[in-house]
């Protein structure tokens, strides 16, 4: 099937309008080129230019059928609007890349949900409708390089090719060595997403202003009435988190500008509208910082939260992003939080009870991508005691489950039934695949998950210029992650299994190579 990029779908695609077969490595390619250009002209302050590619880029043809794609298979694909409609067929979706036009466009209400918070509260969801998050989705393709040139160097949430794991790795790198900053001033926005000042947008957002204005002040509907929105740019849109940075972006430069980097030991990291800032002293934090950190909020509309907003020493430790970062004379040390084991913990015990009476292959299904999940964000840390007392709870509650579940056999009968398939002894069960091949299925293995150290991106690295593209090529590849000496990764059966090796491997087995060295370098 042929695919004119800045026309009209070709004339043997009207036969078999197949959308998983289109060429979409072809489809990306003239989008990818249009974003580069779009963050050279802004580094250059040809803002203009900039101007011009972000309208050539939002009226590409291309550009408009990537944005379908990532509105119909994200996890919320599923998930309608106010309108009730979600984009299933192929033929919905062909219609749907030529309904995303300027002309005539205006978008619907929100639909108000809300989701439950780690403290109990609620938090509110605005969904938009398929259409919408698509006029979302294309113009981000347009708003992201921009978004990447202009981001602060240690800004880490909702950026491509960054995540957590760098985050953690800045706090590390800012926190560990003997002479370094031991206050830190735990920083946590108040209501971020929903008091932005709409003013500011508007007048700071390089997009659009007619279509931005639309969505800001769109309201949403809860309970069959209309409620109008005059501050903030909702949770549960496309455009929201790039906004959300946009408004945060010049935080870190603005600090530095009001103190002595070097000699007062500031650092700033940043994650989303969580941030943390390390000084030598409670006093710099208290008269120098904390005031510049206010200021520039409240040009924006926002303000800090006085009671999650702390400053706490070093010794005493401080929790960020599910991690708890504390000092322990000079070691530093980084661990999951209490408030995450109890979460997982609670998580999988409410699994396991509603599986009660169900099979165990259908229990180890639900239950392994909640444990894989949790234990692969907590594998970068010193998590080896924690992975093991979660493993020891899991492997109780699911003795309970079993001996729940057969109430008249003995312990022995429990223990060659769901103990003996998996030759380490997890619970598990023999199953058939498709083709009738009996294979082993298993309780995912908390406590055998190799620790290793995340290599943080660099600081500068722009994944839209040119230079940086085969680095961030290599991070997401599989093979770029490093194993501890004496362990591998083996991949047999489409799957990957550990392996314990001698220390002396083969040249093929898993190491850190000389372009890894260099990675650790910077």
């Amino acid at each position: 099937m042929t695919i004119d990029l800045h026309g009209s779908i070709g004339a043997s695609s009207a036969k078999s309008r197949d959308w998983k077969s289109l060429g979409w490595d072809k489809i990306r390619r003239p989008v990818r080129r249009l974003q580069m250009r779009i963050a050279k002209a802004i580094r250059e302050n040809r803002h203009g230019k900039a101007r011009a590619l972000r309208w050539l880029l939002t009226h590409s043809r291309a550009a408009k059928f990537l944005a379908v794609k990532r509105v119909t298979d994200n996890k919320g694909h599923r998930t309608p609007g106010i309108d009730q409609k979600v984009w299933r067929t192929d033929r919905q979706k062909f219609q749907a890349v030529n309904q995303l036009t300027r002309r005539g466009y205006h978008p619907q209400p929100l639909r108000r949900i809300y989701i439950k918070k780690k403290n109990g509260k609620l938090r509110p969801l605005s969904i938009p409708t398929m259409l919408d998050r698509a006029q979302q989705a294309l113009h981000m393709l347009a708003l992201a390089p921009m978004a990447e040139t202009w981001a602060d160097r240690n800004s880490y949430g909702f950026r491509e090719g960054r995540c957590c794991a760098d985050a953690i790795g800045q706090c590390f790198i800012a926190l560990a060595k003997s002479y370094a900053p031991v206050w830190v001033l735990e920083g946590d926005i108040k209501g971020c997403f929903d008091e932005i000042s709409h003013e500011w947008l508007l007048d700071h957002i390089p997009m659009d202003r007619r279509t931005l204005g639309q969505w800001l002040r769109v309201g949403f509907m809860e309970k069959q009435r209309l409620f109008p929105t005059t501050a903030g740019t909702p949770q549960g849109g496309i455009t929201s988190p790039a906004l959300a940075n946009l408004t945060l972006d010049g935080l870190e430069p603005t600090i530095r500008a009001a103190i002595q980097p070097r000699r007062d030991k500031v650092n700033f990291i940043r994650y989303a509208d969580d941030f943390v800032v390390t000084a030598a002293s409670k006093e710099i934090l208290e008269q120098k910082v904390k005031p510049v950190i206010v200021e520039f909020l409240r040009e924006r509309g926002l303000r800090l939260s006085e009671e999650k907003t702390l400053i706490t020493h070093i010794a005493q430790g401080f929790n960020f992003l599910g991690q708890q970062v504390r000092k322990y004379g000079k070691k530093l040390l980084i661990r999951p939080t209490r408030q995450s084991v109890r979460s997982v913990l609670e998580k999988a015990r409410q699994l396991i009870r509603k599986c009660r009476g169900l099979a165990a292959a259908v229990l180890i299904r639900k239950l392994n991508p909640l444990l894989r999940g949790w234990a692969n964000y907590h594998r970068h840390v010193v998590s080896k005691r924690v992975f093991g007392r979660v493993e020891y709870c899991l492997r109780t509650m699911l003795w309970r489950w079993a001996r729940r579940n057969h109430p008249n056999k003995s312990r022995g009968w429990i223990k060659r039934r769901y103990q003996s398939a998996d030759q380490h002894g997890a619970f598990s069960v023999w199953v058939s695949d498709r083709e009738g091949k009996r294979r082993v299925l298993s309780v995912y293995s908390v406590a055998r998950t190799v620790i290793e150290r995340h290599i943080k991106v660099r600081g500068g690295a722009n994944p839209y210029k040119p230079e940086y593209a085969e680095y961030f090529e290599k991070r997401r590849c599989f093979a770029w992650r490093t194993y501890p000496v004496g362990k591998t990764r083996a991949f047999a059966a489409g799957r990957d299994k550990m392996a314990s090796q001698d220390a002396v491997t083969k040249e093929s087995d898993c190491r850190i190579t000389s372009a890894e060295v260099d990675l650790r370098k910077a």
